[in-house]
């Protein structure tokens, strides 16, 4: 596993030794042993989500803010651009945004550690991700943050409106957001 530097502080890259041949190919989704010395401390994953979505469908921001998740997120099929917002008052990057590529064909997965928004727009037909969580969904600790709120200015690679759910539609102001020390 090769872990790629983002220049935000943990927010972190992860590409998976791929062993590819005319049958096919083979890599390790997931080793916990090897994932927690990449990213140097001890995580617990306690719940596996999976999400199909169509092609310009929009989830996020979302972050929990009693309960934080930190997130194992990779593509299975299709490709999506996933961002992350970092909403750490303490961070360097406190209020900047990350976005990339995540595919079934590139195969590399983003670990977005508690105290980060996340949310992703689908580019291809169909995509399914498939995400770790470091805790478990709490209702009641959800929050989202406006995919569109000006103050992020995130360039999400749009040329329509994309669709979004309602909760999404109301979701706050990254100036009103609760936040993170």
């Amino acid at each position: 596993m090769k872990v790629i530097s983002t220049g935000f502080p943990d927010l972190l890259l992860v590409e998976p030794e791929v062993f590819e041949d005319k049958r096919g190919y083979f890599f390790e989704s997931f080793n916990h042993r090897d994932f927690e010395r990449a990213i140097g401390r001890s995580v617990a994953f306690v719940q596996d989500n999976h999400t199909r979505s169509n092609h310009n469908v929009l989830r996020g921001l979302h972050y929990q803010i009693e309960q934080p998740q930190g997130k194992l997120v990779r593509i299975v099929a299709g490709e999506v651009y996933d961002v992350s917002v970092d909403l750490r008052r303490s961070s360097p990057t406190f209020g900047k945004w990350f976005g990339i590529r995540l595919s079934a064909e590139n195969k590399r997965m983003m670990w977005i550690p508690e105290g980060f928004a996340h949310g992703f727009l689908v580019l291809s037909d169909r995509a399914d991700t498939l995400y770790k969580t470091s805790a478990y969904w709490a209702p009641r600790h959800e929050r989202c943050i406006n995919w569109n709120d000006p103050d992020l200015a995130i360039d999400w690679p749009v040329t329509e409106p994309p669709f979004i759910s309602s909760k999404d539609a109301a979701g706050s102001a990254f100036k009103r957001a609760d936040l993170f020390a």
